[in-house]
């Protein structure tokens, strides 16, 4: 019986110093393994419960997402879990998250890292729920794609720290995301709303939760060079991006480093610049009629460009690189590689061209763009909502990525494209699109479509 005793005053006094140990380094359990009186259920009807020291979430036909949300917020912090989900259930963690009776009558919206099983595998990207979806997919992150385990308990990292959130799964980091939309907000465990009955009764499971808000520097960890930075901070540079040579195209608020294709000097009329945003007004729907288009007054040859772009409906645009306005001189707009922005279901030129070609994102009327992850769509962001628009030319080879998602792969130097070329509305223009160096425009088609955030790296 003595025995037995001891063991037991053994067995409490090592909790009890496991205890101390992670309240003098600061972490806090946010689950105590038993009860919920910490949280509130938001949104849909899901079962949760705690089950041997787990937090578990079980799937319910047809009711929305459901979140188990902490009463309390939280602003800067380092969240750690594990988590195990049954194949085929989709679920999240939500964070700098808020539930507000006045935005889709109290719809949960916020930052979300994600947990799934799919193919296309962006476990630990970010998402931005119920307000502009995905914020880092993990489509430029070929390592982080695989830290996800299937079937398995994977251990997740969430860093909240002033406008970094990073993300990490199994120590591979997944996220690196720059954002200043929310400061503070609850912490929510998702399951997501199902709508096939074989889905029924999946659950996902948490455990181990622990989260410190005090000392964050000295627990930071590194960002790791597989894991690109993306910035969605307004026409500002990080620091990131200035140590890896990214400069401002346009610096929010004038015209300098532009002109009109076809003028000396910037458009008198149908440009505007307010609040950070570049606008092309609307007028007749034709092509360079009104202010006309605008290009860079430098040129450029092996480059990274990353423009946001929001469209209005019916709208078309462009962004054109390598080009050369002494090529076309009368009416139209100026010749170039063409990055195409349009209205994909209500413009009637997502019609025209050849399979698709003149679709947004396309390699106008050469190469039509397509999702290269999956058979999922663009991941466009729908009218009146920003994208994103990058493009990258590194000798020959051109990529067009859509919301950070590659669309659109070629080489400009090769037999594949001249051919397309001969084929196409610009057989007439010698070496049209393998210029050694061109400028790069702004379309102006006649319709309302704003820019910001144009950026570019010269290799």
């Amino acid at each position: 019986m003595r025995m037995k005793i001891n063991m037991l005053c053994v067995i409490i006094l090592a909790l009890l110093s496991s205890l101390s140990i992670q309240a003098q380094d600061g972490w806090e359990p946010l689950f105590n393994g038993k009860d919920f009186n910490n949280f509130e259920q938001l949104n849909g009807e899901a079962t949760y419960k705690a089950e041997n020291g787990e937090m578990v979430g079980i799937s319910k036909l047809n009711t929305p997402n459901s979140f188990l949300a902490t009463k309390k917020t939280y602003g800067d912090f380092i969240l750690e879990f594990e988590v195990l989900v049954e194949n085929g259930l989709n679920s999240g963690v939500q964070f700098r998250s808020e539930s507000k009776a006045d935005y889709y009558e109290g719809r949960v919206h916020g930052y979300q890292c994600e947990i799934e099983t799919s193919s296309r595998r962006w476990a630990g990207g970010i998402y931005d729920e119920a307000r502009r979806a995905w914020l880092y997919p993990l489509s430029r992150n070929k390592k982080g794609q695989y830290a996800f385990v299937p079937g398995e308990w994977n251990h997740y990292r969430i860093e909240a720290i002033q406008h970094d959130l990073r993300t990490w799964i199994n120590g591979i980091q997944c996220a690196n995301l720059v954002d200043d939309m929310t400061a503070e907000g609850f912490i929510a465990f998702q399951v997501h709303g199902i709508g096939k009955k074989e889905q029924e009764g999946k659950t996902v499971r948490w455990r181990n939760i622990k989260i410190k808000t005090t000392d964050l520097e000295s627990e930071r960890k590194p960002a790791s060079n597989y894991a690109p930075q993306i910035s969605y901070v307004n026409n500002t540079l990080t620091t990131e991006e200035k140590r890896k040579g990214w400069y401002l195209l346009w610096d929010g608020t004038s015209t300098e480093g532009w002109r009109g294709a076809k003028l000396k000097s910037f458009p008198e009329k149908g440009w505007s610049m307010n609040d950070g945003v570049l606008k092309v007004e609307g007028s007749d729907g034709g092509e360079s009629t009104h202010g006309g288009d605008i290009i860079t007054k430098d040129v450029y040859s092996n480059f990274e460009l990353s423009v946001d772009f929001k469209i209005t409906k019916g709208a078309n645009s462009g962004i054109k690189y390598f080009v050369d306005p002494e090529l076309n001189k009368g009416s139209g707009s100026a010749i170039g590689l063409e990055f195409q922005i349009l209205d994909d279901f209500s413009h009637a030129d997502a019609d025209q061209g050849k399979n698709g070609n003149r679709t947004v994102a396309s390699l106008y009327d050469l190469i039509r763009a397509e999702n290269s992850d999956s058979s999922r769509g663009k991941n466009f962001k729908g009218i009146g909502n920003w994208n994103n628009a990058r493009i990258v030319v590194k000798g020959g080879k051109v990529e067009h990525w859509l919301n950070h998602v590659k669309v659109v792969s070629y080489d400009r130097f090769s037999q594949t494209f001249k051919a397309l070329v001969e084929k196409s509305k610009y057989e007439k223009w010698p070496k049209f699109g393998r210029l050694p160096e061109g400028h790069i425009l702004l379309q102006d088609h006649g319709n309302e479509v704003s820019f910001r955030n144009i950026k570019i790296r010269e290799f």
